[in-house]
Protein backbone atom coordinates (compact mmCIF):
# COMPACT_ATOMS: atom_id res chain seq x y z
CA UNK A 1 0.00 0.00 0.00
CA UNK A 2 0.95 3.37 -0.54
CA UNK A 3 1.10 6.43 2.05
CA UNK A 4 -1.90 7.71 0.86
CA UNK A 5 -3.37 4.34 0.57
CA UNK A 6 -2.81 3.67 4.08
CA UNK A 7 -4.07 7.15 5.49
CA UNK A 8 -7.40 6.37 3.48
CA UNK A 9 -7.84 3.45 4.82
CA UNK A 10 -7.19 4.28 8.56
CA UNK A 11 -9.06 7.45 8.66
CA UNK A 12 -12.15 6.28 6.80
CA UNK A 13 -14.65 6.56 9.59
CA UNK A 14 -13.15 10.35 10.51
CA UNK A 15 -14.70 13.98 9.12
CA UNK A 16 -12.54 15.89 6.99
CA UNK A 17 -11.03 18.39 6.90
CA UNK A 18 -8.37 16.28 8.57
CA UNK A 19 -4.57 16.13 8.30
CA UNK A 20 -2.90 13.27 8.92
CA UNK A 21 0.39 11.83 8.71
CA UNK A 22 1.74 8.46 7.96
CA UNK A 23 4.12 7.68 10.46
CA UNK A 24 6.54 4.69 8.17
CA UNK A 25 6.95 7.27 5.98
CA UNK A 26 7.83 9.77 8.49
CA UNK A 27 9.72 7.66 10.14
CA UNK A 28 11.86 6.72 6.83
CA UNK A 29 12.30 10.05 5.91
CA UNK A 30 14.04 11.04 9.47
CA UNK A 31 16.46 8.17 8.82
CA UNK A 32 17.07 9.88 5.30
CA UNK A 33 17.90 13.14 6.95
CA UNK A 34 20.17 11.12 9.59
CA UNK A 35 22.30 9.51 6.60
CA UNK A 36 22.36 12.88 4.59
CA UNK A 37 23.86 14.45 7.35
CA UNK A 38 26.73 11.71 7.14
CA UNK A 39 27.07 12.21 11.15
CA UNK A 40 27.13 15.67 11.80
CA UNK A 41 24.10 16.16 14.34
CA UNK A 42 20.23 17.39 12.86
CA UNK A 43 18.86 19.82 14.76
CA UNK A 44 15.24 19.87 14.26
CA UNK A 45 13.55 23.40 12.68
CA UNK A 46 10.49 23.59 14.33
CA UNK A 47 8.75 25.63 12.30
CA UNK A 48 8.19 22.94 9.78
CA UNK A 49 6.80 20.41 12.89
CA UNK A 50 4.39 22.83 14.81
CA UNK A 51 3.56 19.93 16.46
CA UNK A 52 4.75 18.81 19.91
CA UNK A 53 4.34 14.97 19.74
CA UNK A 54 6.22 14.59 16.42
CA UNK A 55 8.84 17.17 17.52
CA UNK A 56 9.57 14.79 20.97
CA UNK A 57 9.39 11.75 18.77
CA UNK A 58 12.02 13.40 16.29
CA UNK A 59 14.17 13.78 18.75
CA UNK A 60 14.16 10.75 20.55
CA UNK A 61 14.45 7.50 19.79
CA UNK A 62 11.03 6.59 18.45
CA UNK A 63 11.66 7.33 14.47
CA UNK A 64 15.06 6.45 13.87
CA UNK A 65 15.86 4.23 16.16
CA UNK A 66 19.06 6.17 17.14
CA UNK A 67 20.65 9.09 17.65
CA UNK A 68 21.14 11.59 14.80
CA UNK A 69 18.81 14.78 15.86
CA UNK A 70 19.84 16.73 18.40
CA UNK A 71 18.54 20.10 19.69
CA UNK A 72 15.12 22.63 18.13
CA UNK A 73 15.49 25.49 16.27
CA UNK A 74 12.85 27.71 17.15
CA UNK A 75 10.77 31.07 15.17
CA UNK A 76 9.43 32.55 17.80
CA UNK A 77 11.01 33.30 21.86
CA UNK A 78 7.37 32.62 23.37
CA UNK A 79 7.51 29.23 21.12
CA UNK A 80 11.44 28.68 22.82
CA UNK A 81 10.39 29.42 26.41
CA UNK A 82 7.20 27.19 26.20
CA UNK A 83 9.44 24.27 24.68
CA UNK A 84 12.01 24.59 27.02
CA UNK A 85 9.38 24.58 30.07
CA UNK A 86 8.13 21.16 27.99
CA UNK A 87 10.88 19.54 28.31
CA UNK A 88 13.08 20.37 25.57
CA UNK A 89 17.21 21.04 26.47
CA UNK A 90 18.62 22.51 23.54
CA UNK A 91 16.68 25.19 21.88
CA UNK A 92 18.24 28.01 19.09
CA UNK A 93 16.81 30.67 18.01
CA UNK A 94 16.78 30.95 14.18
CA UNK A 95 15.68 34.85 14.08
CA UNK A 96 15.94 37.83 16.43
CA UNK A 97 13.70 39.08 18.81
CA UNK A 98 12.28 42.57 20.09
CA UNK A 99 9.48 40.74 22.60
CA UNK A 100 10.91 42.58 25.71
CA UNK A 101 8.72 40.93 28.23
CA UNK A 102 9.98 37.28 26.92
CA UNK A 103 13.13 38.38 27.19
CA UNK A 104 12.66 39.20 30.45
CA UNK A 105 10.76 36.15 31.75
CA UNK A 106 14.00 34.21 29.86
CA UNK A 107 16.56 36.20 31.97
CA UNK A 108 14.64 35.81 34.85
CA UNK A 109 14.61 31.72 34.81
CA UNK A 110 17.94 29.84 35.27
CA UNK A 111 16.18 26.76 33.52
CA UNK A 112 15.41 28.86 30.36
CA UNK A 113 18.69 31.03 30.30
CA UNK A 114 20.86 27.20 30.21
CA UNK A 115 17.89 26.07 27.79
CA UNK A 116 17.59 28.88 25.13
CA UNK A 117 20.09 30.23 22.61
CA UNK A 118 19.19 33.91 21.74
CA UNK A 119 19.82 35.05 18.02
CA UNK A 120 21.52 38.98 17.16
CA UNK A 121 22.51 40.24 14.12
CA UNK A 122 23.26 44.14 15.07
CA UNK A 123 23.77 46.20 18.56
CA UNK A 124 20.06 46.92 18.48
CA UNK A 125 19.61 43.28 19.38
CA UNK A 126 22.29 43.79 22.79
CA UNK A 127 20.15 46.80 23.38
CA UNK A 128 16.90 45.32 23.94
CA UNK A 129 18.29 42.15 25.51
CA UNK A 130 19.96 44.63 27.90
CA UNK A 131 17.26 46.71 28.37
CA UNK A 132 14.16 43.97 29.01
CA UNK A 133 16.87 41.85 31.16
CA UNK A 134 18.85 44.40 32.99
CA UNK A 135 21.48 42.62 35.34
CA UNK A 136 20.11 39.23 34.50
CA UNK A 137 21.28 39.38 31.18
CA UNK A 138 24.57 38.64 32.06
CA UNK A 139 25.48 35.17 30.93
CA UNK A 140 22.43 35.04 28.30
CA UNK A 141 23.36 32.65 25.42
CA UNK A 142 23.42 34.12 21.62
CA UNK A 143 24.39 33.31 18.57
CA UNK A 144 25.01 35.39 15.72
CA UNK A 145 23.25 35.19 12.22
CA UNK A 146 25.78 35.56 9.13
CA UNK A 147 24.34 36.57 5.97
CA UNK A 148 24.85 33.45 3.69
CA UNK A 149 23.49 34.89 0.35
CA UNK A 150 25.33 34.88 -2.55
CA UNK A 151 26.53 38.22 -4.40
CA UNK A 152 27.97 38.59 -7.70
CA UNK A 153 28.22 42.21 -8.43
CA UNK A 154 24.55 43.63 -8.03
CA UNK A 155 22.60 40.43 -8.05
CA UNK A 156 21.92 39.02 -4.14
CA UNK A 157 20.68 35.07 -4.80
CA UNK A 158 19.43 34.16 -0.93
CA UNK A 159 17.17 35.49 1.44
CA UNK A 160 17.99 39.22 3.39
CA UNK A 161 18.39 38.58 6.64
CA UNK A 162 21.33 39.65 8.59
CA UNK A 163 23.53 42.59 8.35
CA UNK A 164 26.55 40.39 8.83
CA UNK A 165 28.37 39.48 6.03
CA UNK A 166 32.21 39.82 6.98
CA UNK A 167 34.37 38.25 9.21
CA UNK A 168 35.49 41.34 10.64
CA UNK A 169 31.42 42.53 11.21
CA UNK A 170 31.03 39.28 13.14
CA UNK A 171 33.94 39.80 15.53
CA UNK A 172 33.00 43.26 15.98
CA UNK A 173 29.71 41.91 17.21
CA UNK A 174 30.76 39.04 19.22
CA UNK A 175 33.37 41.75 20.97
CA UNK A 176 30.47 44.04 21.53
CA UNK A 177 28.39 40.97 22.86
CA UNK A 178 30.97 39.73 25.15
CA UNK A 179 31.85 42.87 26.17
CA UNK A 180 28.02 43.24 27.71
CA UNK A 181 28.29 40.22 29.49
CA UNK A 182 26.67 37.84 27.07
CA UNK A 183 27.59 34.20 26.50
CA UNK A 184 28.66 34.23 22.53
CA UNK A 185 28.14 30.29 21.73
CA UNK A 186 27.84 29.94 17.79
CA UNK A 187 27.16 31.33 14.51
CA UNK A 188 24.52 30.30 12.17
CA UNK A 189 24.28 30.75 8.08
CA UNK A 190 21.33 29.95 6.34
CA UNK A 191 22.10 29.03 2.36
CA UNK A 192 18.64 29.71 0.85
CA UNK A 193 19.89 30.01 -2.31
CA UNK A 194 21.07 26.24 -1.84
CA UNK A 195 18.90 24.56 0.45
CA UNK A 196 15.80 26.18 -0.34
CA UNK A 197 15.80 26.11 -4.36
CA UNK A 198 14.58 23.07 -6.26
CA UNK A 199 17.14 21.95 -8.92
CA UNK A 200 15.33 22.98 -11.61
CA UNK A 201 18.15 23.86 -14.19
CA UNK A 202 21.83 23.18 -15.07
CA UNK A 203 22.46 26.83 -14.30
CA UNK A 204 20.50 26.47 -10.94
CA UNK A 205 22.93 23.30 -10.07
CA UNK A 206 26.31 24.99 -10.89
CA UNK A 207 24.76 28.34 -9.16
CA UNK A 208 24.42 25.89 -5.73
CA UNK A 209 28.06 24.81 -6.22
CA UNK A 210 29.86 28.21 -6.67
CA UNK A 211 27.47 29.59 -3.87
CA UNK A 212 28.39 26.39 -1.13
CA UNK A 213 32.29 27.10 -2.16
CA UNK A 214 32.25 30.64 -2.17
CA UNK A 215 30.36 30.16 1.59
CA UNK A 216 32.80 27.35 2.60
CA UNK A 217 35.66 29.93 2.38
CA UNK A 218 33.44 32.91 3.92
CA UNK A 219 32.36 30.43 6.52
CA UNK A 220 35.65 29.56 8.27
CA UNK A 221 36.73 33.09 7.92
CA UNK A 222 34.16 34.43 10.07
CA UNK A 223 34.13 31.01 12.12
CA UNK A 224 38.20 31.93 13.22
CA UNK A 225 37.91 36.23 13.89
CA UNK A 226 34.76 35.36 16.19
CA UNK A 227 36.45 32.87 18.10
CA UNK A 228 39.46 35.46 18.55
CA UNK A 229 37.13 37.21 20.03
CA UNK A 230 35.14 35.15 22.44
CA UNK A 231 36.94 31.84 22.36
CA UNK A 232 35.73 28.33 21.37
CA UNK A 233 32.27 28.13 19.89
CA UNK A 234 29.32 25.26 20.96
CA UNK A 235 27.31 26.01 17.54
CA UNK A 236 28.83 26.51 13.82
CA UNK A 237 25.00 25.71 12.87
CA UNK A 238 24.10 25.97 8.57
CA UNK A 239 22.41 24.31 6.03
CA UNK A 240 18.40 23.03 5.65
CA UNK A 241 16.65 19.94 4.09
CA UNK A 242 17.75 20.74 0.55
CA UNK A 243 21.48 21.11 1.25
CA UNK A 244 22.44 18.72 4.39
CA UNK A 245 24.94 16.73 2.36
CA UNK A 246 26.55 19.71 0.99
CA UNK A 247 26.86 21.92 4.26
CA UNK A 248 27.54 18.75 6.48
CA UNK A 249 30.43 18.53 4.23
CA UNK A 250 31.99 21.42 5.54
CA UNK A 251 34.73 20.69 8.53
CA UNK A 252 33.78 23.73 10.07
CA UNK A 253 29.81 22.90 10.41
CA UNK A 254 29.27 21.38 13.95
CA UNK A 255 25.47 20.89 12.99
CA UNK A 256 22.63 21.06 10.57
CA UNK A 257 18.61 22.07 10.62
CA UNK A 258 16.43 20.45 8.84
CA UNK A 259 12.10 20.25 9.18
CA UNK A 260 10.88 20.20 5.51
CA UNK A 261 12.03 16.76 4.36
CA UNK A 262 9.49 14.90 7.40
CA UNK A 263 6.60 15.85 6.03
CA UNK A 264 7.96 16.67 2.43
CA UNK A 265 5.58 19.39 1.14
CA UNK A 266 5.53 19.83 -3.02
CA UNK A 267 8.51 22.51 -2.98
CA UNK A 268 10.77 19.47 -2.32
CA UNK A 269 9.69 17.71 -5.02
CA UNK A 270 12.28 19.24 -7.77
CA UNK A 271 15.82 18.55 -5.90
CA UNK A 272 18.19 16.08 -7.49
CA UNK A 273 20.35 15.64 -3.92
CA UNK A 274 17.54 13.37 -2.74
CA UNK A 275 14.18 11.99 -2.97
CA UNK A 276 11.88 11.59 -0.73
CA UNK A 277 8.21 10.14 -0.38
CA UNK A 278 5.49 12.88 1.35
CA UNK A 279 4.12 11.93 4.35
CA UNK A 280 1.59 14.56 5.78
CA UNK A 281 -1.56 14.92 3.60
CA UNK A 282 -4.75 16.65 3.69
CA UNK A 283 -8.20 15.84 2.63
CA UNK A 284 -11.32 18.09 1.99
CA UNK A 285 -15.09 17.07 1.78
CA UNK A 286 -16.99 17.70 -1.51
CA UNK A 287 -19.99 19.57 -0.03
CA UNK A 288 -21.72 20.33 -3.89
CA UNK A 289 -21.51 20.53 -7.50
CA UNK A 290 -22.42 23.66 -9.44
CA UNK A 291 -21.96 20.99 -12.65
CA UNK A 292 -20.88 18.33 -14.21
CA UNK A 293 -17.62 19.42 -14.60
CA UNK A 294 -17.00 21.14 -11.03
CA UNK A 295 -16.99 20.09 -7.54
CA UNK A 296 -16.59 22.25 -4.81
CA UNK A 297 -14.94 21.51 -1.51
CA UNK A 298 -14.95 22.58 1.67
CA UNK A 299 -12.51 24.94 2.80
CA UNK A 300 -9.02 24.35 1.33
CA UNK A 301 -7.29 28.10 0.78
CA UNK A 302 -3.62 26.97 2.80
CA UNK A 303 -1.53 29.26 0.89
CA UNK A 304 1.92 29.09 1.95
CA UNK A 305 3.84 31.79 2.21
CA UNK A 306 6.89 33.58 0.00
CA UNK A 307 6.56 35.04 -3.33
CA UNK A 308 2.70 34.45 -4.59
CA UNK A 309 2.52 31.93 -7.06
CA UNK A 310 1.65 28.41 -8.64
CA UNK A 311 4.28 27.10 -6.23
CA UNK A 312 2.50 27.80 -2.78
CA UNK A 313 -0.79 26.80 -3.35
CA UNK A 314 -2.07 23.01 -2.46
CA UNK A 315 -2.28 20.31 -4.77
CA UNK A 316 -5.09 18.06 -5.27
CA UNK A 317 -3.62 14.02 -5.07
CA UNK A 318 -6.72 11.82 -5.41
CA UNK A 319 -8.90 11.46 -6.96
CA UNK A 320 -5.64 11.89 -9.94
CA UNK A 321 -6.48 14.28 -12.65
CA UNK A 322 -7.38 17.20 -10.73
CA UNK A 323 -6.77 21.12 -10.62
CA UNK A 324 -7.48 23.79 -9.12
CA UNK A 325 -9.72 26.89 -10.91
CA UNK A 326 -7.75 29.07 -12.52
CA UNK A 327 -10.35 31.73 -11.61
CA UNK A 328 -10.81 30.96 -7.70
CA UNK A 329 -7.59 28.80 -6.99
CA UNK A 330 -7.84 27.86 -3.44
CA UNK A 331 -10.56 29.68 -1.22
CA UNK A 332 -10.84 30.01 2.23
CA UNK A 333 -14.18 28.31 2.96
CA UNK A 334 -14.49 26.62 -0.76
CA UNK A 335 -12.25 25.36 -3.24
CA UNK A 336 -13.58 24.49 -6.42
CA UNK A 337 -11.76 21.60 -8.65
CA UNK A 338 -12.42 20.39 -12.31
CA UNK A 339 -10.55 17.40 -14.62
CA UNK A 340 -11.29 14.19 -13.67
CA UNK A 341 -14.79 14.80 -10.99
CA UNK A 342 -17.09 12.58 -12.81
CA UNK A 343 -16.82 9.38 -9.98
CA UNK A 344 -16.96 12.41 -7.10
CA UNK A 345 -19.82 12.33 -5.12
CA UNK A 346 -21.04 15.08 -2.15
CA UNK A 347 -19.59 13.47 0.76
CA UNK A 348 -16.90 11.70 -0.84
CA UNK A 349 -13.50 13.00 -0.32
CA UNK A 350 -9.94 14.48 -2.25
CA UNK A 351 -6.52 14.42 -0.86
CA UNK A 352 -4.27 16.96 -1.33
CA UNK A 353 -0.75 18.04 -0.12
CA UNK A 354 0.38 21.56 0.83
CA UNK A 355 3.31 23.15 -0.23
CA UNK A 356 5.31 24.61 2.84
CA UNK A 357 5.73 21.58 5.53
CA UNK A 358 4.11 23.46 8.98
CA UNK A 359 2.36 25.99 7.67
CA UNK A 360 -0.32 23.19 7.18
CA UNK A 361 -0.58 23.12 11.22
CA UNK A 362 -1.86 26.77 11.26
CA UNK A 363 -4.98 25.28 9.86
CA UNK A 364 -5.69 22.14 11.95
CA UNK A 365 -5.69 21.83 15.32
CA UNK A 366 -4.84 17.94 15.12
CA UNK A 367 -2.64 15.98 13.29
CA UNK A 368 -4.05 12.34 12.74
CA UNK A 369 -0.50 9.62 13.01
CA UNK A 370 -1.39 6.71 11.09
CA UNK A 371 0.79 3.58 12.21
CA UNK A 372 -0.23 0.22 11.27
CA UNK A 373 -3.68 0.65 10.49
CA UNK A 374 -4.30 2.46 14.00
CA UNK A 375 -4.78 6.14 14.46
CA UNK A 376 -3.54 8.40 17.43
CA UNK A 377 -4.66 12.26 16.95
CA UNK A 378 -1.74 14.60 18.67
CA UNK A 379 -2.74 18.58 18.61
CA UNK A 380 -1.14 20.87 17.04
CA UNK A 381 0.61 23.86 18.59
CA UNK A 382 -2.98 25.00 17.45
CA UNK A 383 -4.35 22.35 18.78
CA UNK A 384 -2.83 23.38 22.20
CA UNK A 385 -3.72 27.11 22.17
CA UNK A 386 -0.50 28.15 21.41
CA UNK A 387 -0.03 31.03 18.16
CA UNK A 388 3.22 32.45 17.60
CA UNK A 389 3.22 34.23 14.40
Amino acid sequence: MTPLDRLTEATRDLDPPLAAVDLPTLRANAADLVRRAGGTPVRVASKSVRCRSVLEMVLGTELTGAGGFAGVMAYSVREAVWLARSGARDVLMGYPTVDRTALAELAADPVLRERITLMIDAPEHLELIRDAAGSSSVGIRVCLDVDASLRIGPLHLGVRRSPLRTAESAAELARLAHRRGLHVVGVMFYEAQIAGVPDTSLPVVWMKKFSAAELSTRRTQVVDAVRAQVGDLEIVNGGGTGSLEVTAADPVITEVTAGSGLFVPTLFDRYRAFTAEPALFFALPAVRRPSSKIVTLFGGGYIASGPAGKTRVPTPVRPRGLRLLGTEGAGEVQTPVTGNTGDIQVGDWVWFRHAKAGELCERFSHLHLVDDGAVTSVPTYRGEGKCFG
